[in-house]
């Protein structure tokens, strides 16, 4: 099996811009600033802030009134794809390694997760690797022997089996926007399992709203 890198890209685009356009691969667009339109072949879907958008259409690219600023995550083998044209400004914020297993079908995930003032995630791990941007706040990540604080702006990756404990800053609500590639077989269910038993049953501080839940091709 090819060798697959999980890539989050931070686009922005001048009002009117539009971007050279963009291969068939698999991607997922969050609008975390402004709006946008995303046109394909046989489509122009209108993406406003706090909306996804999951394909692997060929697309251009096109900021909204007020321009936008995007978050676009892509699934590939190929080396990585920087969005061109005009009035635009791309840089690859985070790369990393997903664990792709032979045998099993796959989905790409784009989701929010928020947490309020204090909020805590703990220790778990997922069925899934994936990155995490963080949005809004400020939050403390422990995993791998390593304990680091993300600020707004800032991604990190998440192998899946590797426990992690989160913590969110006291201070004031905090909230990422994350793509996992997870298992088909957990279509429309919840990825997490929480390391001690006893966790399972606590309160949960974190919510989800979850953008695109789509099977991808390998």
């Amino acid at each position: 099996m090819s060798k697959y890198f999980l890539r989050l890209y931070t686009d922005h685009l001048r009002p009117g811009a539009v971007s050279a356009p963009l291969t068939e691969i698999e991607r997922a667009i969050y609008v975390a600033h402004g709006d946008a339109i995303c046109r394909g072949r046989d489509f122009a879907a209108s993406l406003a802030f706090n909306s996804a958008w999951q394909g692997r259409l060929g697309i251009t690219l096109t900021g909204g009134s007020k321009g936008v600023s995007l978050l676009r995550w892509e699934l590939s083998a190929s080396e990585p794809t920087l969005l061109a044209g005009a009035g635009i400004a791309s840089v690859l914020t985070l790369a990393g390694e997903p664990r792709i297993d032979a045998g099993i079908d796959y989905l790409m995930r784009c989701d929010r997760v928020d947490f309020p003032a204090g909020g805590v995630a703990f220790t778990h791990t997922h069925q899934g690797s994936g990155i995490r941007c963080l949005q809004v706040g400020r939050i403390r990540i422990e995993t791998q022997g390593k304990d680091f604080w993300v600020e707004p702006g800032n991604a990190w990756f998440e192998t899946g089996p590797d426990p992690v404990f989160a913590q969110t800053r006291s201070d004031g609500p905090s909230h990422f926007v994350r793509v996992m590639i997870l298992p088909q077989a957990i279509r429309g269910k919840s990825s997490i399992r929480y390391v001690n038993p006893e966790d399972a049953d606590k309160p949960k501080t974190q919510t989800y709203q979850i953008f695109t839940d789509e099977p991808i091709q390998l």
